[in-house]
């Protein structure tokens, strides 16, 4: 399995291959990549706004589009439109620097062509805001069919990601087959969150996932013994942390082990192992509200795992790509090994038989995403067939 590559670097060829695991269309895609295959050459940083411009457009003339089928009633179809659109208006705001001009322009169309395209297409899942000691933690939950209460999972960003992008891997559309609902959150530094409310980073993630079960107790339709936490990317480090501390959670998976995120840092800054997003630097300044590289360093010494494993006593899962050109394996490796009292532990790196390989699947997540569902569903009573 290989990660599709029409730029000559990896941080274009990450958002394209996303993208295109999140519902893009192909033929879009080439429209959208081809004018800007020179732009790419400049280097990651470079020709972003070029990158802006051509995905921006897409985005609009869909917007465009969805409108000519709303007036004619097709409200499906429409909706259709608008969820490319909000996809392509994210990719572009996602790979802009902080302060870019028309970033916030950009991310305010995606919203509202999201938004209307879960009422015009009647979708499973409904924004919720739950409340934080300071502002809200924006959310998507979908909830699994039936009358009665069912298990739940919250589901966490990495870095860059947001919940729309979260929403668009299919694993809240794969539990709800499985009878688990799952609730995609904007936590602190990510999505709206960091966006719209300026909330930085918490590395000490257990604080906002417990504003999540806290906010899931008063819900009708949640089993409250059957809540389970997982989370992309970095959501590695946040997921693991907030099962550890959180003794509400009744299971955990990652997707993408990052044991010690802190470390990665000092190798980025060697230059080893590619970046998620252009302008990394920036970009980690401005999700962990830090001055400088500096007060950066600082404020990310919390994003190690060491040492807190030994908390988990509940069944956890951990996956990774054996070929992620981010994080390495070997953190999947010391994640399990430190689960020493989880009741029930398992690790699956992807290898090229299945498929999976790159960073949280990049190149294909049908794996992923049905080992995680299938895993939640054995760990927290749903079922997988």
């Amino acid at each position: 399995m290989a990660l599709y590559e029409p730029f000559p670097n990896y941080i274009w060829n990450l958002s394209v291959a996303i993208a295109m695991e999140s519902g893009a269309q192909l033929g879009e895609i080439i429209d959208m990549c081809q004018p800007i295959k020179d732009a790419a050459a400049s280097g990651a940083d470079a020709g972003t706004p070029m990158f802006m411009k051509a995905w921006a457009a897409m985005g609009d003339k869909l917007i465009a589009l969805a409108a000519e089928d709303e007036a004619k009633g097709r409200g499906f179809s429409a909706s259709n439109k608008l969820e490319r659109a909000s996809l392509y208006l994210i990719t572009a705001e996602r790979m802009q620097g902080h302060g870019h001009p028309g970033r916030r322009e950009t991310y305010a169309r995606a919203r509202e062509a999201f938004d209307r395209s879960t009422v015009l297409g009647q979708l499973n899942r409904e924004r919720v805001e739950i409340p934080l000691m300071v502002g809200t933690m924006p959310a998507l939950y979908t909830r699994a069919p039936g009358d009665d209460r069912k298990p739940v999972v919250v589901f966490c960003n990495g870095l860059d990601s947001c919940k729309e992008l979260l929403y668009w891997t299919r694993l809240p559309q794969e539990l709800a087959r499985r009878g688990i609902s799952t609730l995609c959150v904007d936590q602190p530094g990510s999505g709206e969150a960091l966006r719209l409310q300026d909330l930085p980073v918490d590395p000490h993630s257990e604080n906002w996932a417990s504003a999540a079960v806290d906010w899931l107790e008063r819900q009708p339709d949640v089993d409250l013994k059957r809540i389970g936490m997982t989370g992309i990317s970095l959501g590695g480090h946040f997921a693991p942390r907030a099962v550890a501390y959180e003794p509400r959670f009744a299971s955990g998976a990652v997707w993408g082990a990052n044991h010690n995120w802190r470390e990665v840092q000092d190798r980025r800054m060697a230059r080893e192992g590619e970046n998620p997003v252009p302008h990394y630097w920036a970009h980690v300044h401005w999700a962990f509200g830090a001055e400088d590289q500096e007060d950066f360093l600082t404020k990310s010494e919390a994003m190690n795992l060491n040492g807190h494993m030994d908390r988990i006593k509940v069944p956890f899962l951990v996956t990774h790509g054996a070929n992620d050109r981010q994080i390495s394996v070997k953190y999947a490796d010391d994640l399990y090994d430190q689960l020493v009292n989880s009741p029930r532990r398992e690790k699956l790196v992807f290898t090229a038989r299945e498929g999976g390989v790159e960073h949280v699947g990049a190149d294909n997540m049908a794996y992923g995403r049905d080992l995680i569902s299938d895993w939640f569903a054995e760990t927290l009573g749903g079922h997988t067939a």
